[in-house]
This record gives structure tokens, sequence and C-alpha cells, in this order.
């Protein structure tokens, strides 16, 4: 933590201190400790936000006006919960949660909750009465598709009726499906066909279990603890998108993903009819080693050592999850389990180092007219708690020793869907393709810029580079875009632009006394951590990547385009501007790029699968906003249109033949480690050699090799 926020540590504990002192004398019993606590949290999140945050709005009553409305809409999306008068009455909260925020009682929340909580047990039983009876798919209604085109049910008969839509849709696309699966079978050998009347009973019967299965797993979710997390981030959300309250467990998981690895038992699970199940076990690893499991065994009871197991029935996979990873190795879980014989057996585990290989940097070569290397990065992961841990920007440097060692000329880094992470590592892995200089410009709230270099003046690749990006390249990974693309070190290659995040974050503590030893002795008990928007990035050009993104040297049309899932497509962002350019040389290239860029544009442009792309996009978006038809002869119709534009970009997206994809000799012995490692590779090599986005790339790339020979002729 820097010597900046001593200070709000400082106030923190205050604040910690105010609300303790308060509550002295009040009633320690269950009911009252968990007020206690949301108030200390509400507090300290009041105050990071306020004292901390790089442009913190003022929490006032507009402020508050607006939490109450993210909170109701994260409560109830579909708007099929609450009743317009639930919605009413919670307006004496519209100036009062900033109130609750700066130490008043809390009283919102615990109100809002107790309505939810009350309405939420009244819808989960209306699915047995309506799909008790058969439904009538010849009446012309429809359903809305947006919620924000709905308004709240003013009576519970309106409510009733916007539940039976529901589950009548669902029903319809079962039944549909029922029925396609007949038309296909009646004439096969020992298929039972059966009349539309018992089609239409068993769709009814598979979103009855599905809704079953739907109710059970939300109230098991959706505890108090769990919804005043929800509240809170209703709040620091509305400063920002990225700011984001983190109970102590969910912290962990957000660390585990950053780092690549956690603390398990090697068994990847699945949720089939309201039961956890074990899909497979990773070799090597504690439940594999243990022998006393196997694929389909159920898991019941997950208790943490010897403490009270927890009963899982109704449990989502993610939820269950959280419950068998732990935060140490050797530490004890306890699974009760029931066997594909109907035995019940308790096994008894110690944690283990899970790596997530598939969040790792891996590569391969793509043969063609040249012999290109292609580097996949998912994530800048880092192991921020251990220094020998695995960084991405030491992990990509290896691949591409390796790559060099198989004599490729030329790379494809792709960085598609990568939501960004470890900001040094970007540094790092930009410096592996330029000499040094500046990267990234870093300014925080009232301070100057800031200039983060890179100081090393060797290069590891120094040939034809081409970066991949789409709209879910985010943050860390457009940083790293921005920069090859001011030196002008590469081709950036993609759709209209990169996601647009260019803020950072920083996760600190709510409870700083249990954190720092300097501070206190206690150990505090645990209110979770913010992750704060403290800084903002600049391109060295000056210019933010925040909410444009990076916009790519060639532009590719994409089929998740016209989706509203960008930085510019939230209310809450923070907006761009710009500050003055940092002092770089751009990259001096022998290879002409405007006139690679001009001319790849100009291909794209004319390329038939590249338009077609184009044009059922354009459909898709044109009809994303339509109500959907309950009449059975409308909706298979509006089916029909969707799987022919769907056909259409399948298509288009199909190569006529597949590019020849190698793996790199150094990673044979790797690769063939397992079963599931082979498996996984064989689908990693069908990926590349089939992406049409890949392909084009490559041919980028591959010009760019043919000037640069040509350039060294000269």
């Amino acid at each position: 933590m820097s010597k900046k926020f001593l200070p709000i540590m400082f106030v923190l504990m205050g604040a910690g201190l105010f609300v303790g002192l308060k509550s002295m004398g009040k009633s320690e019993n269950n009911d009252e400790n968990p007020k206690l606590r949301y108030a200390k949290i509400l507090r300290n999140v009041g105050i990071l936000l306020e004292e901390g945050h790089y442009s913190p709005r003022k929490i006032d009553d507009a402020f508050s006006k607006t939490v109450l409305k993210r909170f109701i809409e994260d409560l109830d999306g579909e708007k099929n919960i609450f009743l317009q008068s639930d919605i009413d009455a919670f307006k004496k909260y519209e100036t009062k949660i900033d109130d609750e925020i700066h130490g008043a009682e809390i009283e919102s929340f615990f109100d809002i909750n107790n309505v939810y909580l009350k309405r939420q047990a009244e819808v989960a039983t209306l699915y047995t009465t309506i799909l008790a009876k058969p439904f009538d798919f010849t009446i012309n209604e429809t359903i809305e598709s947006k919620p924000e085109k709905m308004n709240f049910p003013t009576t519970e008969a309106e409510r009733t009726d916007m539940w039976r839509k529901r589950f009548k849709y669902l029903a319809l696309v079962k039944y549909t499906d029922l029925l396609d699966e007949r038309t296909k079978n009646k004439d096969k050998k020992d298929f039972k066909v059966k009349a539309d009347s018992t089609l239409e009973r068993e769709s009814r019967d598979f979103v009855r279990k599905q809704m079953e299965r739907y109710f059970t797993t939300k109230k098991t979710r959706e505890t108090v603890d769990q919804n005043f997390s929800d509240f809170v981030n209703a709040i620091v959300g509305t400063m920002d998108p990225h700011t984001d309250y983190f109970a102590p467990v969910d912290l962990r998981s957000f660390n585990e993903s950053m780092k690549g690895s956690f603390y398990g038992i090697g068994a990847q699970l699945k949720e089939e009819d309201g039961k956890i199940k074990i899909t497979s076990l990773v070799s090597g690893m504690p439940a594999w080693r243990s022998g006393e499991l196997k694929e389909n065994d159920e898991i019941i009871k997950i208790a943490q050592g010897a403490n009270p197991p927890v009963d899982v029935t109704g449990y989502s996979v993610e939820d269950a999850v959280k419950l068998i990873r732990g935060e140490q190795k050797g530490s004890e879980v306890r699974l009760t389990v029931k066997k594909i014989d109907g035995s019940i057996k308790v096994v008894s585990l110690l944690r283990d180092v899970i790596n997530l290989d598939e969040t790792f940097a891996k590569s391969a070569i793509v043969n063609g007219a040249h012999k290109i290397g292609y580097i996949y990065l998912p994530e800048f992961y880092a192991d921020f708690s251990d220094p020998k841990g695995r960084r991405c920007a030491a992990d990509v440097a290896k691949e591409i020793a390796k790559l060099k060692a198989e004599n490729v000329e030329g790379i494809v880094l792709d960085l598609r869907g990568n939501g960004g992470g470890s900001l040094y590592d970007v540094v790092q892995m930009a410096g592996l393709f330029i000499e040094d200089g500046p990267i990234v410009q870093v300014k925080s709230r009232d301070e100057k810029p800031s200039i983060l270099r890179d100081r090393d003046k060797s290069v590891l690749w120094d040939g034809p580079l081409a970066v991949m990006i789409d709209e879910g390249s985010a943050s860390a990974s457009e940083i790293f875009a921005a920069a090859i693309q001011d030196y002008k070190r590469g081709i950036i290659i993609g759709s209209t632009s990169s996601y647009g995040k260019g803020t950072v974050q920083r996760t600190i503590p709510l409870n700083p006394e249990s954190e720092n030893t300097l501070l206190s002795n206690n150990k505090a008990e645990d209110l979770g951590s913010l992750k704060l928007t403290l800084q903002k990035f600049y391109r060295i050009n000056g210019g933010a990547t925040q909410l444009k993104g990076v916009t790519p040297d060639v532009v590719l049309p994409d089929r998740f385009d016209y989706l509203k899932i960008r930085e510019k497509d939230n209310p809450y962002a923070l907006q761009w501007d710009e500050i003055a350019k940092a002092d770089f040389t751009p990259w001096m290239s022998t290879s002409n790029i405007s006139s690679v860029v001009s001319s790849a544009n100009a291909e794209t442009a004319s390329s038939n699968n590249f338009n077609k792309i184009k044009a059922n996009v354009a459909v898709l978006a044109a009809n994303a906003d339509k109500p959907y038809s309950l009449n059975i002869k409308q909706y298979e119709a509006d089916q029909q249109k969707l799987k022919a534009i769907y056909k259409n970009l399948e298509e288009a997206y199909k190569l006529a033949k597949p590019n020849d994809v190698l793996n790199l000799s150094a990673d044979s012995v790797e690769i063939n480690a397992s079963k599931q490692k082979v498996d996984r590779n064989k689908q990693f090599i069908k990926r590349i050699g089939e992406d049409i986005y890949i392909d084009e790339t490559v041919k980028i790339i591959n010009k760019m090799i043919v000037n640069d020979k040509v350039a060294k002729q000269q």
C-alpha cells in the first residue's frame, strides 16, 4: 500500500472504531451482529469511494436514487418478482441510502431484501400450478424479450401471467425440439413415435424440473449476506463499472483467476437434475490419487475438515466449487458422496495446487506459404502471492524462444477475449518486441501522469508481428495493442474496437487493522475487500484507452460486434480524455506496414465471406429487440429465419480448407502427459486451423514477410 493510502487506512480504522463504540450496549445476538458488520462495511466502502476513487461521484440524494434503481434491477432484472406497489414503497429510500453510507442506520437494504424474499417465495410456487395444465400453442400472443421495455406488474394476477408466458415459452422451445426429433427419427427402427399431446406433456415436465432446480438454487444462493453483497456492489458500481466489492470467498476466486491456480482436489463437476456430480478427475491430483472417487459420483455434502458438513442439494456448480476450494495447500475437505451403486461414503482429501492450464500462454505453428508462429494468451495472469509463481510475460518469452527454435518467419499474438490482468507484465511483454521506451502512461487522482517504461534494450522478437483483438480484449490487452500500434511495431487486427477499459484497480481490505500489524495486533473480522478504481491508462500517443478502446489497423467483421457489451455501452463508465504524448521513437522496420494495411483492408472489403458475416450480423442486430411469439407456427417461422442466418454465418466462418497446424516439438512431452491434455490439444489445434480470423491474420503476416524480403534485397 502506498503512502498516499495510509491516511485512508487510518480513517477506515477510525470509522470501524466509531461503529464499534456506537453499538456498545446493544444486544450481541446473531440477529444484531450482521447489522453491525453491514454498517461497518458500508461506512468503510463510502470512505474509500470518496477519498480514494479516481473520479468519485458525489454521494448525495441523486447518487442514492441511482443506487436504489440499480439494486432493484440486480434483484429483479426481469421485473417478474416485485409488484409496482413494492417499487412505489421503495421510493422513500431514494434520498436515504447516501445517509446510510455516511453512518445512518441501515434500513433500505433490510426492507427491500425482506420484501424480495417474500415475493420470491410467492413466485417460487407458481410453476407447479401453471405447468399442471396443457398449453395451447395456437393462440397469438407474445412475450417481451427486453426487460427495459416492460413495467412491473400491478397485481399478483398480472405477475402470474408474466410467469405463465415465461413457462409457456420454455415449454414451446422444448416442444418444437421434440417434434423435430420425432420427424428426423420416425422411420428408424425401435424409435417410439409419440403423439403431440405426449410430447407437449413431456415438454412441461422438462420445464417443471428445470424450474424446480432454478428456484432451489436461488433459495440456496440468495442468502442475506449474498444479497447484501449485491447491495454494496450496486453502490460501488455507480462510481464506475470496475469498482467491485468482494466478500472473502469471492476475493479468493478473483485471486485464483489472476494467478491461474488454486488449492483444490482436481475434480471437474457438473449439475445434473439438481445434483452435483463428478465429470472427470485430473490425473495425479488429490481426488484421483485417493482412488475413492469416480465419474458420476454425486456430491451430497461438503465439510471443511472436522466442521459440520454443508448440504449442497440445489447448489449451483459454482457455489459447490467455492466450498471445495480452500485457502491453503494441505487443508482438509470432506466430501459425502453417493456412489453409482447407491452407497454413501465420506471421502477425506487434502487440497493441493491445481493449475488452470487453459489460463496459460500456449503456441503452435501454422504451416503454409511461410512458417508462422501462433501464441494464444487468454489472460495477463500473474501469481502475486509467489515471487516464483507463473507470470504471463515470462511464459510468452518462453513461447517465443521455442518458436524461434522452430525457425518461424512471423508471429501472431492472439489477445481476443483477453480481459487483462497484470500491468507489470504488459510492460515486460511489450519489451519483448521493442527496444527500450515508454509503454503506457498512468495517471492517479489529482497527480501528474507517470510513464511506465521498458528499460531493457534487447529485443526477443524483431520479425513480422500481428496482434489479434476483439470486443472482449480489455485493459492490459488494450495497453499492449496500443503500444504496438503507436510504435508501428506490428499490425493490429480485429473487430471495430476493443472493449475500452482504460482504468486501473487495486484491491483494498475493508478491515485494514487485521492486515497490518503496525496498526493492530488483533485479527479482526474479515469484512471483505474493495477493488477500487485508482488510476487511468493513457497511450504513449496521449489518448486514453478508456471508452474508445483500440481501433485495429485492419478491421474484420465480427458476429458479436452489434452486441452492446463494451465499456461505452455502460452508463456509469468514466469518460475518454487525453494528455500530452510521451517521448518515443517509432520502430524502424523494413516492412512497409501502411501498404500491407491498405491491401488487407481492400481485400476484406471485397471478401465474400466477410461481407456475408457483415450482412447477417446486421439482420441479427435488427431483430435483437423483437418480442418472441408463443404461437407455434410463428415461432417456427422465426426460428427458420434465425437458423438460416446462423447457417450462413457458419458457412462464412468455415474455411474451404483448414490450415495445417502443428505442435512445437518442445511441447510433445507435456501434451502427452495425460489423455485430458491430449484431447484438449486436439481441440486447440483444430480451432486454430479452422479459424477464419487466424487465417486472415496469417495472410497479412505473409505479406509482411514478403515485403521484408523485397526491402532487404533492394
